[in-house]
Parts: C-alpha cells; structure tokens; sequence
C-alpha cells in the first residue's frame, strides 16, 4: 500500500507543464463597437454577453485579454483579429 507522500508525488509527476499566454486586443478610434464584439463572438468564440464585455473594457481601459492559452493556440486567433482590422498581440 502507498503511502500519501507517494501518490502525491505520481501525482505531480503527471502533470504537463504549459506556458500559458495573454491574447490582449487593443483600442482603436477606428472599429465600431459592433465590429470588435462581432469579431470576438467568430474568432474567438465568446457569447455575445462576453464579447460586449471585453470590447468594453478595451473601450475604457485601452486593452483587454480576450483569452489566455498555449501560444499555438492563441496564434491562428490573433490573425484572426488582426485580419478585421482590429490590434491584438499575444503576451
């Protein structure tokens, strides 16, 4: 019988280590509200509730991290954004 320190320890041993990353957008005097909202429902994959959200926050606060991820992951969404328009770095 294994003791708790042991399974503990196969326990962590399991786990994959990933380097998680921002996908930050960023305001513009450009893109419309419907734009940026439409935009973050389609590429992204928010509901309409959270994309309304975000596109408010990058509004009043200037950026706004739309999801967080693997780089691989985050990579082909920020072309997405970028190819409407709008500027989105993954950090």
């Amino acid at each position: 019988m294994q003791t708790f320190r042991e399974n503990a320890v196969e326990l962590l041993e399991e786990v994959i280590v990933t380097d998680l990353y921002d996908l930050v957008v960023f305001n513009d005097d450009v893109n419309t509200f419907d734009h940026v909202i439409n935009t973050l429902v389609k590429v992204v994959g928010h509901t309409a509730e959270q994309a309304e959200q975000c596109t408010f926050l990058i509004h009043y606060k200037g950026k706004c991290t739309v999801k967080t991820a693997d780089f691989d992951s985050l990579k082909p969404l920020r072309t997405g954004i970028t190819d409407r328009g709008i500027s989105a770095e993954i950090i």
